[in-house]
């Protein structure tokens, strides 16, 4: 899924993309250098999605960064739990490349 998002994001002109091996290593590097997009999944080893969406709204480098949820997860709870945390949008997988680049064009 990884390949898949990178490839459709490069496709579509965006130039930089990290990923990161841990939840805490990604609030690290999002505050240090706050994006201006941050594709996110709920379920994460150690610190869950949601957690880490939590975090980045208190540290106000990352207060207004725009968070996209991409989740296996259809459960309206753990949906409606990211909106209130302040996820900007919610992409169900599987998706589209063409759902992909609506969830992110907003924000770029």
């Amino acid at each position: 899924m990884r390949a898949f998002i990178t490839a459709v994001l490069e496709a579509d002109g965006v130039d930089t993309i990290e990923e990161f091996a841990s939840a805490m290593a990604a609030y690290r590097a999002l505050v240090a250098r706050p994006p201006r997009c941050v594709l996110l999944d709920v379920n994460l080893p150690n610190v869950s999605g949601l957690e880490l969406i939590a975090l980045l709204r208190r540290h106000e480098s990352t207060r207004s960064v725009p968070v996209v949820m991409v989740t296996t997860e259809s459960g309206a709870a753990d949906r409606a739990r990211a909106m209130d945390l302040g996820a900007n949008a919610w992409l169900q997988k599987p998706f589209t490349p063409a759902q992909l680049l609506d969830a992110v064009r907003p924000f770029r």
